[in-house]
């Protein structure tokens, strides 16, 4: 790896402090930073692929890939040259004018997804205030003065305020009330309570929902439901969201999530993966949400610049030349079968996911679990209290998803034990 030359500017004094509260193993927050991270005693370096390397030169394997962000992993060479390129003509003009790069993610996102459109905005909660205004905006063609959206228990859809509302998280919603109206909440995948709540409730226009929860623990939703969903939709005149802001880019083995069902949704939100760490999120549209924007209904400053479109195109250029779906796919059922065997037993509930979106539910939280693997050379999080979430680089291989089950599972099991 390329290191910049020349001597290393000394520690500040916020450095030196940092790195002896670490190293005490205690809890850091810096003097100029609003402490809204409890952050874990590790700061990292550099990277490549698969591999993190902090300030004293050890190495981890990454699970975590920044939440399902790094979809190429680190330092990747195509995505690194795509956005030093780009850098070099054009970081950022006005959606005032055409943008080819723009033009040209927008033809991929249509092909890979089949869908029509799309809207660039700069993140995944972005990306979902989009869909809900789309929404809004669908009821009230229809006559209707407050339109309402179906909303899933356990969702996460983003920490903006309506997304935060659409969201079912009790304690992240503590503190920032009155709610947001304009949401019904229903079980995941319970397609009765949906029919309950559309007799009770001639507002309704449309339904959202995540394919897979990750932050809500990594719930699955069965293609069945999802084509009982679509249907009910479709008789009802109601959009159809899905949120695969964590579950698209290739992450659950199609290059979205709702391809495993083969359904046809009207609105579907990216971000994470897409820029493979440079934010970009991105709301597309098709049926009956293809002509609801207009000019001047929406729009955003920096949403599909030439830098975030750059990183975006060379991202889904690699997908699909290095088959990095039929990876997530495979390989991602290696390891959840290979956890399942060597973690079955007490303290262990179930292991499951999709592809690369892997959840580990113990039976009782785990609040240490991520610093204990940490010591054991592995980045991962826990989610929902005591679900372990693994969402590596997409170019994960067998080999280094073997290296990371050897070091996991003593950790998980430890956890299990004492838990």
């Amino acid at each position: 790896m390329t290191r910049a030359s020349g001597a290393a500017a000394a520690p500040s004094e916020a450095q030196v402090a940092r790195r002896a509260a670490t190293d005490r193993g205690e809890t850091y927050f810096h003097p100029n930073l609003i402490p809204t991270h409890k952050r874990l005693p590790i700061a990292f370096t550099h990277g490549q692929g698969v591999w993190l390397y902090d300030e004293k030169g050890r190495k981890y394997i990454d699970l975590l890939a920044g939440i399902a962000v790094d979809s190429l992993g680190h330092a990747h060479p195509r995505l690194a040259g795509a956005i030093a390129d780009q850098a070099h003509k054009l970081i950022h003009v006005s959606n005032n004018f055409h943008i080819a790069i723009q033009e040209r993610l927008a033809e991929q996102l249509a092909r890979l997804s089949r869908m029509d459109k799309v809207f660039f905005a700069n993140s995944g909660a972005e990306a979902n205030e989009a869909a809900i205004k789309l929404a809004r905006l669908h009821g009230h063609r229809k006559g209707i003065d407050r339109p309402r959206i179906v909303v899933m228990e356990k969702a996460f859809h983003g920490r903006t305020l309506a997304t935060l509302w659409a969201g079912g998280n009790t304690k992240i919603q503590a503190g920032f009330g009155p709610p947001v109206d304009g949401f019904v909440r229903v079980p995941l995948g319970d397609v009765a309570a949906i029919e309950r709540a559309l007799a009770e409730d001639p507002g309704i226009v449309a339904v959202l929902l995540e394919v897979v929860q990750g932050e809500g623990g990594v719930n699955l939703l069965a293609p069945r439901v999802m084509k009982e969903i679509e249907a009910l939709c479709a008789a009802n005149g109601l959009l159809l969201m899905l949120d695969e802001v964590q579950t698209g880019i290739g992450r659950t083995g199609r290059f979205l999530a709702f391809q495993h069902a083969d359904v046809a949704p009207d609105v579907v939100t990216l971000a994470k993966g897409l820029g493979g760490g440079v934010p970009i999120g991105a709301c597309l549209v098709a049926a009956k949400a293809v002509d609801l924007f207009g000019v001047g209904a929406h729009g955003s400053t920096f949403g599909g610049n030439p830098l975030a479109c750059a990183a975006a195109t060379a991202v889904l250029d690699v997908i699909e030349e290095d088959d990095l779906c039929g990876n997530a796919r495979v390989v991602g059922q290696y390891m959840a079968e290979r956890l399942r065997e060597r973690l079955a037993g007490p303290g262990v509930a179930e292991v499951r996911g999709l592809g690369l979106l892997i959840g580990i539910e113990l039976e009782q939280p785990c609040p240490d679990l991520m610093r204990h693997a940490l010591d054991a050379g592995v980045v991962l999080s826990v989610t929902a209290d005591k679900v372990v979430r693994l969402v590596p680089p997409l170019t994960i291989t067998r080999d280094e998803a073997d290296y990371a089950m050897d070091r996991l599972v003593p950790v998980i099991k430890s956890a299990a034990r004492t838990s």
